[in-house]
């Protein structure tokens, strides 16, 4: 299917870039990365958190703008780093964290995905995206990013960086949230002005 619908998204990370335009790219959609200060508030709440953001950058461009953020919870830790992972990837790194769940059996996680479509300012969509699964005992493979060397998916063996990006994005947080994102976009394209 040809992209006839071009999207704004709000990132800096070229790899989300990627993965979420390959998941999109089936819908008529194609994300544009842009370049705009991305406002995080302090918040335990994911969504609040994107819903803020879509808001502000909806402000600045005044067109259709996505923005995406996502979380590592694991079980053992309460939920850390949830919505504190890019900080805390950032400081302890991968390390930090397999140091944290030394000795711990319950190695149950989920990676949370929430993208955040404005389209007015008063219009914002929501799509979520979940993917259950564990800590590994070690940093295996060598693609993907963030978190990805230390995430098994359940029902799995492999991390999500031993998997091809279109393996990962089967079974990925990301991918569920953009799949969401798309099939909205794509039933609602007759109502919606997107860049052409």
């Amino acid at each position: 299917m040809a992209t006839d619908m071009k999207i704004m998204f709000v990132t800096n990370n070229m790899n989300k870039v990627i993965e979420a335009n390959e998941i999109v790219k089936s819908f008529g959609i194609e994300l544009i990365p842009i370049d705009v200060k991305k406002i995080e508030i302090q918040s335990d709440s994911l969504r609040e958190i994107a819903i803020y953001a879509a808001k502000h950058a909806y402000e600045v461009i005044r067109k259709p703008v996505v923005v995406e953020d996502s979380g590592l919870f694991i079980d053992a830790l309460n939920g850390f780093p949830g919505p504190y992972s890019s900080y805390v990837y950032r400081t302890i790194g991968l390390k930090g964290i397999l140091k944290l769940m030394e000795g711990v059996r319950n190695r149950n996680a989920r990676f949370i995905a929430i993208v955040a479509l404005a389209i007015s300012d008063s219009e914002i969509y929501v799509f979520e995206g979940i993917t259950e699964g564990y800590i590994a005992n070690e940093i295996r493979g060598d693609k993907g990013f963030g978190y990805d060397p230390i995430f098994i998916p359940s029902n799995h063996s492999k991390t999500f960086a031993e998997m091809d990006r279109s393996e990962k994005n089967m079974y990925s947080h990301r991918g569920k949230a953009f799949r969401a994102l798309g099939e909205w976009v794509y039933a609602n394209r007759d109502r919606l002005i997107f860049s052409q």
